[in-house]
């Protein structure tokens, strides 16, 4: 079972929600290889349209391209988002929009083989997985691996960063 954890975010014109982290691992060539996936919960006062709106505009501003090519954090010292480990915790940080969750120890060990996540940050309302709740693997499978999930997100090869810069 994998658990999400996320905060309401204050009330403003452009309001997304309640934007999530989560985190998982899985069998790839060369190891295991770790992710994480960004989402709102749809939750906006404006609905889930808008919540979706002001989450491809946070991107957008960001350099991060929703629907468009991989981003290669590794070459890009200058990207608008960023990771590091923090006492056991993936930490997550860009203008607008900043999370922690605690992942399992087989993802940790994928990002200390690796150096990175894979990021995939969507536009997409996953109001079912509320945070703090366990999410069954079918439904995270099902949701991460979708074409409108994938296809309304910007991907990114986000590198562990040190905590201290």
């Amino acid at each position: 079972m994998t658990s999400t954890t996320g905060a309401p975010r204050p009330s403003r014109p452009a309001d997304p929600g309640t934007l999530v982290v989560m985190s998982w691992s899985g069998e790839a060539p060369g190891g295991d290889m770790p992710y994480l996936l960004a989402y709102t919960l749809g939750d906006a006062p404006a609905g889930p349209e808008a919540a979706s709106a002001a989450l491809r505009d946070l991107l957008e501003q960001g350099g991060l391209p929703v629907g468009g090519d991989l981003v290669d954090g590794n070459a890009r010292p200058d990207l608008s988002v960023s990771m590091h480990i923090d006492s056991g915790q993936a930490v997550v940080s860009m203008p607008g929009f900043d999370a922690r969750c605690t992942p399992p120890p087989e993802w940790l060990a994928a990002v200390g083989a690796r150096g990175f996540a894979y990021f995939v940050f969507t536009t997409r309302p996953w109001p079912e997985a509320v945070p703090g709740k366990p999410i069954d693997p079918e439904a995270l499978a099902a949701f991460a691996g979708a074409d409108e999930t994938l296809n309304a997100a910007a991907h990114i090869v986000l590198p562990a960063r040190d905590p201290r810069g």
